[in-house]
């Protein structure tokens, strides 16, 4: 399989991190993106000390001009996009009833509007080239969320119906679409609201990584539109 490019929403630590780092280890061209350069920066200097290809994007993806900005550069500089990964992503926990309403409409700019913008930007790039594959990183709280974490758990099955939805939409063009719904995965967002879950519970980044990477291979075309449930 020939080297791809490959953007990564989120990929200054943890899943997403682990993610550039597992396809820049098969030797594709990663793109990281997130908010804090600093972060994305690392990511870069660990691909690239390892012999891997990477480049560090910064960028607000709760944004939308500054994600059609993102794909627009990405594009100019690479000649195409063949694999999005969505992973960029915001947790609020708490009531419903008395969440800060400025809270709920951050957490759903990254976990809605960023993964719409991008897609939207990236699908004529997809379709011009003659096909591509987009992995939107959704959550188990989707389906059974922890009390308290009932909003966020509705902007992943917001992910999940878009990504069937999107799929559909992809088969003629060649474009492959498919969720990716993990438990816990240890993370700083997963500790900062659990901090006492226990290790054996957890999944680790490398084990999404995995996966992420598994359902971008053409072998997975068939599949296109499913949401893999990965748990400990």
């Amino acid at each position: 399989m020939s080297a791809r490019l490959v953007i990564v929403t989120g990929g200054g630590r943890g899943i997403g991190r682990a993610t550039c780092r597992r396809f820049a280890a098969a030797g594709d061209q990663v793109v990281a993106v997130a908010r804090t350069a600093a972060e994305i920066e690392e990511t870069r200097d660990q691909i690239q000390a390892d012999g891997g290809v990477c480049a560090a994007c910064s960028a607000d993806l709760g944004r939308c001009e500054e994600v059609e900005r993102l794909i627009d550069s990405v594009h100019r500089e690479f000649g195409r996009v063949d694999v999005l990964v969505n992973n960029a992503g915001m947790v609020v926990k708490g009531p419903a009833a008395t969440m800060d309403p400025a809270a709920f409409e951050a957490m759903v700019a990254v976990n809605i509007s960023a993964i719409f913008h991008a897609t939207r930007r990236v699908w004529p790039i997809m379709e011009a080239q003659g096909g591509g594959t987009i992995i939107n990183v959704s959550s188990m709280a989707a389906f059974d969320p922890f009390p308290g974490l009932g909003t966020y758990g509705a902007t992943k099955a917001w992910v999940n119906t878009f990504t069937l939805g999107l799929a559909g939409e992809g088969r003629k063009a060649g474009i492959r679409v498919f969720g990716v719904a993990p438990g816990s995965v240890e993370t700083k967002m997963l500790r900062s609201i659990f901090p006492d879950l226990p290790a054996h519970r957890v999944l680790s980044p490398d084990q999404l990584a995995d996966t992420i990477f598994a359902v971008a291979r053409p072998e997975f075309a068939h599949a296109t539109g499913q949401v893999i449930a990965v748990r400990s």
